[in-house]
C-alpha cells in the first residue's frame, strides 16, 4: 500500500479561534522576513521570537501567524521532530498570554512534485503578467496531486514553486489525529488512483 499525502493547513473556520498577528524580534519590531519561515528552506534565525495575538480566542495546536507562518504546540513540534526531523526546523516563540510551549514550524524542504495532469489547474505566470522573475512558476494551482515518484526522501515539503501549500504524509496526519490537534485541516494531494 502506497504512502497517502495531505495538505496541512489552518481550519480559519473554527468559531472562538484566537488570531494570531506579525512574527516579531524580542524588541517587538515586526520581522521584515517572517516569510522566510515558510519558503522550504533552512532559516538561519537566531534571535527570540514572539507572536502577538490580534484577535483573542482559543489558542490552537496548529494556527498560522502572519504570512501564513505555521505555529504550533509543543505536542505537535513533538510529533514532527520524531517523523519528519530531517525536513523540519522549530523555532521557540512567546506568545503574549499563554505560558505554554509554541514553536514557529519551519518545512526546510522544497520538492519539484506537482503533477500538472492529474491536478484539476496549474497555471504559470507569463510574460503577459509583467512581473518577469515570476514567469515559469505556478500562478495558481486547484486541486493538486503530487507525483510521489518525485519525492525522495522528503517526508514534510513545500512543492516548489508553490510554497503556500505545506505537504504532509499519512503518518504524521494519522498521530496529529491521535492527539486531537486543533487547527488542522487536511486536503488530500496523493496520486489519483
Amino acid at each position: 500500500m502506497s504512502l497517502r499525502y495531505f495538505e496541512l493547513a489552518d481550519d480559519v473556520y473554527i468559531e472562538g479561534r484566537w488570531e494570531l498577528g506579525h512574527p516579531q524580534d524580542a524588541q517587538g519590531r515586526d520581522l521584515e522576513d517572517s516569510w522566510q519561515f515558510r519558503m522550504g528552506q533552512r532559516s538561519s534565525w537566531e534571535g527570540s521570537l514572539r507572536i502577538p495575538v490580534d484577535i483573542p480566542g482559543n489558542a490552537l495546536d496548529y494556527s498560522h501567524a502572519a504570512f501564513s507562518t505555521p505555529v504550533v504546540t509543543s505536542r505537535v513540534a513533538a510529533i514532527f521532530e520524531r517523523l519528519a526531523p530531517n525536513d523540519v526546523q522549530l523555532f521557540p516563540v512567546d506568545i503574549e498570554g499563554q505560558s505554554d510551549d509554541f514553536f514557529i514550524l519551519n518545512a526546510i524542504r522544497r520538492v519539484n512534485c506537482i503533477d500538472d495532469e492529474a491536478s484539476e489547474e496549474a497555471r504559470y505566470w507569463t510574460p503577459q503578467e509583467g512581473l518577469p522573475e515570476k514567469v515559469g512558476t505556478y500562478l495558481s494551482v486547484w486541486g493538486m496531486r503530487i507525483d510521489t515518484t518525485r519525492l525522495g526522501s522528503a517526508r514534510v515539503f513545500r512543492p516548489l514553486h508553490w510554497e503556500v501549500v505545506l505537504v504532509i504524509p499519512e503518518d504524521i496526519k494519522l498521530a496529529l489525529e491521535s492527539i486531537g490537534a486543533t487547527g488542522v485541516q487536511f486536503k488530500d494531494v496523493s496520486p489519483l488512483r
